[in-house]
């Protein structure tokens, strides 16, 4: 039994987290690569030794928001950063101009709780209304998310690839059934940037969020939250910062506006707030640029082959009885609990 195609070694040699053994818990955490690793050793060493630059760190992140825009087929514009998914989801959805009445349609029991909570707390706070589709044998129901928006839909919310089971959903056709009837579609990407491939404009996606610390092979703490140009350039954050103001090159850090004129930066970086986690970025930046030079369209087809490996060798060994009274069991579980974002 053999698949392919699969990545030279030279790749798999980025990984010692994985020699010897197949590491399965990339729902939960990826590993890093070495390039990763020595990104993160050489920004603590120049922190430590009182050589860190804030001009080279945020060089770093930039470089991060554009491979970043690369990767999904965007705009550096149209990518802010954040801290992780549920930071990403919350800062547009706080951000959308609710009106009591208007609703929200997802499947909830597919979801991540972190893309559940934030919709049950703006009904308390906005008196939206939330609906929750039933899946269709584990799978995001297509025509089920079709029967339930309506001319009151604001948003419609989906994963790319779910929580539990981890099917991959039909975007392209969800998207066109939000926008239809005059609806946003916001996209939890968490399980699918960096193995899968996504362009955010042949699927109709008008907003997304991610983290780094599964498949962008990098560290938690750490995310980017795409917003198509025009919705950014509509919306009033309902967070600011210095990072998400355009001051002007000129202007620095302590830069401030008079009376009540707020110069929100462009596309989705008006959503950026505060500093960044420039840990974080380095270690991203590194792990970013070699998704890039490996390619996402040869990751998604070694990622799929993997994939279709591991079901036909299950399907070959067949079903296991649980063990006997008597018999060894294992001490530990397979795998760990799925993470938070």
């Amino acid at each position: 039994m053999t698949h392919g195609p699969f990545l030279p070694p030279e790749v798999r040699e980025q990984f010692p987290g994985a020699a010897g053994r197949v590491y399965f818990d990339m729902a939960l955490k990826g590993l890093i690569p070495r390039a990763a690793a020595e990104a993160a050793h050489t920004h603590v060493d120049e922190v430590l030794n009182a050589r860190a630059s804030k001009a080279a760190h945020l060089r770093s992140v930039e470089h991060c928001r554009e491979m970043l825009a690369g990767l999904i087929g965007a705009h550096a514009d149209e990518v802010a950063i954040t801290k992780n998914v549920s930071e990403g989801l919350n800062l547009l959805a706080s951000s959308l101009p609710w009106e009591k009445g208007d609703n929200v349609v997802l499947c909830t029991e597919l979801e991540h709780p972190n893309n559940v909570f934030l919709w049950y707390n703006l009904r308390k706070l906005k008196g939206i209304e939330v609906r929750s589709v039933e899946p269709d044998g584990g799978r995001i129901p297509v025509e089920g998310f079709a029967a339930a928006v309506d001319g009151r839909t604001r948003l419609v919310t989906i994963p790319h690839v779910s929580f539990s089971p981890g099917f991959v959903t039909d975007v392209r056709a969800i998207a066109d059934v939000a926008h239809a009837r005059g609806a946003l579609l916001l996209v939890d990407a968490a399980q699918s940037i960096g193995s899968l491939r996504c362009d955010v404009g042949e699927l109709g996606i008008d907003a997304l969020a991610v983290a780094t610390q599964k498949s962008l092979l990098a560290f938690y703490g750490m995310g980017f939250l795409f917003v198509k140009r025009s919705l950014a350039e509509s919306l009033i954050p309902a967070h600011v910062a210095r990072y998400g103001m355009d001051m002007g090159v000129e202007a620095g850090e302590t830069a401030r506006t008079g009376g009540d004129h707020l110069p929100y930066a462009a596309g989705a970086r008006r959503f950026d707030l505060g500093n960044y986690n420039y840990l974080g970025a380095q270690a991203a930046e590194a792990s970013l640029a070699l998704i890039t030079a490996v390619g996402i369209d040869r990751i998604e087809d070694h990622v799929r082959a993997l994939t279709a490996r591991l079901v036909e060798g299950l399907l070959e060994m067949g079903p296991r009885s649980a063990p006997r009274h008597g018999e060894p069991q294992l001490e530990e579980p397979l795998h760990e609990p799925r993470g938070e974002r």
